[in-house]
């Protein structure tokens, strides 16, 4: 059986620490599902402790990559989980930003959910471009140069690039979707 996105490696990019679990997990199993090699990349290699609801900690994951040491030539896409610490940690991380910049130069796809748009706004890409997010980033989208949207899931391919992004945990299906679309 071939999936969509056979022989496509797809970075996930998030702090040590603060992620919400199932806005890496319900991805990154979509992407796999469809053939992709997904790769766990964080600040410092080893353990990334995710959270339930941005308080309780649940499971842990291993980071493949430090930061650092990833190049955007080795992968086809990004995916931007959120959580409220989790990017709020990342914009504060040079080369995480450097990363996701190099990104959007690319012309490669980007994936963010919920607060996931905060490195998005670190990075300086959102000029132009047409997003949503968890709510309370809607002022920080504006003043990056974004148009800032109440919906679902919405997918911009302004500037060169393609964005797809979504408010929270419950418009997991309709992100991977849109996710996958773009990815493939």
């Amino acid at each position: 059986m071939t999936g969509r996105l056979d022989d496509k490696r797809i970075a996930f990019l998030l702090a040590n620490a603060g992620v919400e679990q199932v806005e890496l997990t319900t991805p990154w199993a979509a992407v796999r599902d469809e053939g992709a090699v997904p790769v766990l990349i964080a600040p410092e290699k080893g353990t990334v402790q995710a959270f339930e609801n941005d308080v309780e900690e649940a499971d842990t994951f291993q980071a493949d990559l430090a930061v650092a040491d990833a190049s955007v030539d080795d992968f086809d896409a990004l995916v931007l989980p959120g959580g409220t610490t989790n990017p709020d940690k990342l914009r504060l991380v040079d080369e995480a930003v450097a990363f996701v910049k190099a990104f959007a130069e690319a012309g490669k796809p980007i994936a963010a959910i919920c607060h996931g748009p905060w490195t998005l706004v670190e990075a300086g890409v959102l000029r132009g471009k047409t997003l949503t997010s968890w709510p309370s980033l809607q002022s920080d989208v504006r003043n990056a140069g974004g148009t800032w949207t109440d919906e679902e899931v919405v997918t911009c391919a302004s500037n060169g690039w393609t964005l797809v992004t979504s408010r929270n945990p419950g418009d997991l299906d309709a992100f991977t979707a849109g996710a996958i679309d773009a990815f493939a």
